[in-house]
């Protein structure tokens, strides 16, 4: 028998998405509830166009994580989250639990390593995997059994897809993070190097190695600035490189929908005043 497919969610980028594209919603009570509706409106929608996959939702675990200890500037940048996006994330999260759906969120790394290395434990079943979010990093991870759709446009990129978007293949797509760098994340790479460029050198080159082994021929002001920051190029690779063997609690076969619970579900829509579906709950007895 074929296992199911699996589909993998950012719930990080589900949980940015939701708060930045959809107006502010309150309840009577003053309470933020909009990042809510977006959020479980998105996972819903999965559910309901994909009906015979299995589902997990990942989220990022709170406090620092191993990036940090790498270099300390790494997401220095961030502004903190907003107090009314942050009180949203709990009752996500319960009613996420209250769905029946698998919840992983892994202290000292980040959503995308356990993303990474569910994906890479579902490839070594030769099971097809589909990671959900707006996260271009996760490109890294796209082969054979691994697809990615973009939360934002739908996108679904396969290996090609990958090669059309970005000029490079998958197995580059560390390389080319680590040359541009990343302004969001704080990850430095070689300053001045853009996606033009770091696409003509990996087509040279081969590889961010190979790069650095011929940094001599690379002339210009650019290559000053690539022979002036080899570590920091090297550290960056560190940095955006996703990890493919964190320390999980649970095996792929465990990610299935479970039983849901109506009562909590229940309790949860009416504390944050969500009609509509408490009239499903109510509908289906």
């Amino acid at each position: 028998m074929t296992a199911k497919r699996l589909i993998l969610v950012d719930g990080s980028s589900y949980l940015f998405r939701a708060f930045h594209a959809l107006p502010p919603l309150v309840n009577s009570r003053g309470q933020a509830t909009g990042a809510v509706k977006g959020v479980i409106n998105m996972i819903r929608s999965l559910i309901k166009s994909n009906p015979d996959a299995n589902i997990a939702i990942v989220f990022d675990a709170k406090g620092k994580t191993f990036r940090n200890e790498i270099y300390g500037e790494y997401k220095a940048h961030r502004p903190p989250m907003p107090d009314e996006l942050r009180s949203q994330i709990e009752p996500i999260q319960n009613i996420i639990r209250a769905m029946g759906l698998p919840l992983l969120m892994i202290p000292g790394v980040e959503a995308d390593d356990v993303i990474g290395t569910l994906a890479n434990h579902a490839t070594e079943l030769n099971q097809k995997t589909l990671i959900s979010t707006g996260d271009k990093d996760l490109a890294q991870l796209v082969n054979e059994h691994v697809t990615l759709m973009n939360t934002m446009t739908n996108e679904v990129l396969d290996t090609v897809g990958v090669e059309k978007k970005f000029g490079i293949n998958p197995g580059l797509i560390v390389d080319y993070l680590a040359l541009m760098g990343d302004k969001a994340d704080n990850i430095p790479g070689v300053p001045g190097v853009g996606p033009k460029t770091a696409v003509k050198w990996l087509m040279e080159y081969g590889s961010m190695d190979g790069i650095i082994e011929n940094a001599a021929e690379v002339g210009g002001k650019i290559g000053a600035r690539l022979r002036e920051n080899i570590d920091q190029l090297r550290m960056s690779y560190e940095l955006a490189t996703i990890k493919l063997d964190v320390e999980l609690e649970v095996e792929i076969p465990q990610l299935v929908h479970g039983e849901v619970d109506d009562l909590a579900l229940y309790e949860l829509f009416s504390a944050l005043e969500f009609k509509s579906w408490l009239k499903e709950l109510e509908e289906k007895g």
